[in-house]
């Protein structure tokens, strides 16, 4: 039996982050401490769903549509994503969400 992957319902892309497409991947900059990071062609198309629609659902509803993968499997990769922007201070979580 599998536990529900808890996610937020929207996510806010950190003002501090610029973004730019080289070679059809996401290269991003965190301002703060000038960090770049680069995300695989999956995390790319996720950050530009995020870019398009901040909440979760809908990001969650695109990636089933455009990848051959179950609903709960890619919730569980969009949490872990979403998991590590975080951490790298690279989108915001609602209040809500953090408290829980």
């Amino acid at each position: 039996m599998s536990t529900a992957v808890r996610l937020p319902e929207r996510v806010t892309i950190s003002p501090d982050v610029l973004y730019q497409t080289v070679e059809g991947r996401a290269v991003l900059l965190d301002l703060r401490d000038e960090r770049y990071y680069s995300l695989d062609d999956v995390g790319t198309r996720m950050w530009q769903l995020l870019l398009d629609h901040q909440e979760i659902s809908i990001i969650a509803d695109r990636m089933v549509e455009l990848y051959d993968v179950e609903a709960e499997e890619l919730r569980r990769d969009l949490a872990g994503f979403i998991s590590k922007l975080a951490a790298a201070k690279l989108v915001e979580l609602p209040p809500d969400f953090l408290g829980a």
